[in-house]
């Protein structure tokens, strides 16, 4: 007797009956309501089946719906689509329904057509870290209540049609790491951010306005194609950048010595207003040896960038500074950085360089493209490596370089002759011969004329 009672335990124990197992692999009731809903304002565009998996009455869509798993009975991930590159993704609008996920960690929609706006509900998923919704037709806002997804890690809304401002309050959630707004309709100005963000991407907006405060955590920064202004003064603080794309905008100014920086391995900053020099030395410490490496990329052109080329971006492998109004002779390090194949691409075209020095038997590795034409000099390579738009012209006009690489020398006090401006008055009448060709609705004007000084 003792046999089959020691049996009958064991089976208690250790092996539930079967309406028991299925109780406990069962969907949570209102996870399964809310899967429903959201299958419902859904469709697989022609040439996706993501939904074919999705059977409602399925004894556990835990294990048999793609795109989901389950902690607890709870739905803890939701992916919708396949993502694949065949797949042509799902079509419709997202349901406020997904806010009934209550245990959603992660919510991802993947590249398609849904449209409409983004479910403020969306908000009430507190425990949510990840919420990507890219490259789909969202529109309307980003709703002003995701200030209350406290835990989240991720945002990644680009690639829709989204307008109004960046809210304030989302720049300032404490986990926050990566927001990826890219490519939307978003305008107004950048909100100062308190997060402490690795990777911010805004780039291709309506963006406008001057910089606000920016976390120093800042690894990854792009706005380009957006209307900002303004100087760059904010960017010095941010010593951990690896990545910044401020291209094409319309800030002004110097930049900042402490961005010539090879930790900053990818800068671009083309097609604005930035004027000044670039600095003579790397801003670091003395005693290492920094350079640029492989795979650094730095891009300057088209500004206002001054004065003789400094030696600093020496080794960077693709180096962009044509269309500025750089002058004097190319240092020595650029042309052996080029010759040893150190670096690539070497884009000094449209500037008022003088002279780029070769040594004799100097032979152009392959693999490098150099453009020098359109300078103060005859470049001793042709237009073989140069792009379409740096034109057919080897060389400036000589009018142009001697105004600019000779600019006349201020008079010194003791000369014999001096410029005085003569007014066109009454009482100082200008002599027909001195006097430029008016315009009907302005007064005369005289040009310059040379006086003889008295000397006692």
């Amino acid at each position: 007797m003792a046999l089959p009672l020691l049996l009958t335990l064991l089976l208690i124990l250790h092996i539930a009956p079967p309406s028991q197992q299925q109780h406990d692999h069962k969907i949570n009731a209102v996870d399964l309501a809310a899967l429903a809903a959201i299958k419902s304002t859904l469709t697989d565009i022609p040439g996706s089946n993501f939904f074919s998996t999705w059977n409602l009455t399925a004894p556990d869509p835990c294990s048999t719906f793609s795109g989901i798993t389950c902690s607890l009975n709870r739905v803890s991930t939701l992916t919708l689509g396949t993502g694949l590159s065949g797949s042509s993704g799902l079509a419709g609008s997202l349901s406020p329904s997904i806010s009934d996920l209550a245990e959603l960690t992660q919510l991802v929609l993947f590249p398609g057509l849904v449209t409409g706006p983004i479910p403020p509900e969306l908000s009430w998923l507190t425990n949510l870290r990840v919420l990507s919704l890219t490259n789909n037709r969202l529109t309307g806002s980003i709703p002003g209540s995701f200030s209350s997804l406290r835990s989240l890690h991720t945002l990644d809304l680009s690639y829709n049609q989204l307008t109004g401002s960046v809210p304030p309050s989302l720049t300032s959630l404490p986990e926050l790491k990566v927001l990826i707004l890219a490519s939307n309709s978003l305008s107004g100005e950048l909100p100062a951010m308190s997060a402490q963000l690795l990777h911010l991407d805004l780039k291709n907006n309506l963006l406008a306005g001057p910089w606000k405060k920016l976390p120093s955590s800042l690894r990854y920064l792009s706005v380009s194609r957006n209307s900002m202004r303004g100087p760059l003064n904010g960017l010095a603080l941010l010593s951990e950048l690896v990545y910044l794309d401020l291209s094409m905008n319309q800030f002004s100014g110097p930049i900042p010595a402490e961005l010539f920086n090879p930790t900053l391995s990818s800068m671009f900053l083309q097609r604005n207003n930035l004027s000044g020099r670039v600095p003579s030395k790397l801003i670091g410490d003395p005693t290492t040896s920094a350079s640029y490496g492989g795979g650094s990329i730095v891009d300057l052109s088209h500004n206002f960038l001054t004065g003789e080329l400094s030696p600093v971006l020496a080794g960077v492998e693709s180096l962009f500074l044509n269309n500025n109004r750089l002058m004097g002779i190319v240092p020595w390090e650029y042309i052996k950085s080029v010759y040893e194949g150190t670096t690539r691409t070497l884009y000094l075209q449209h500037n008022y360089l003088s002279k780029f020095p070769l040594e004799p038997g100097m032979e152009l590795p392959d693999t490098v493209s150099l453009c020098l034409s359109y300078n103060c000099m005859v470049p001793p390579v042709g237009l073989a490596s140069c792009p379409a738009s740096a034109g057919v012209q080897l060389s400036r006009p000589a009018s142009q370089c001697s105004v600019f690489n000779n600019p006349t020398p201020p008079a010194k006090v003791g000369t014999d002759r001096k410029i005085v401006r003569r007014r066109s008055s009454p009482c100082h009448p200008c002599s027909k011969k001195n006097r430029v060709k008016p315009n009907p609705q302005t007064r005369p004007v005289c040009r310059f004329r040379f006086r003889p000084l008295h000397r006692p």
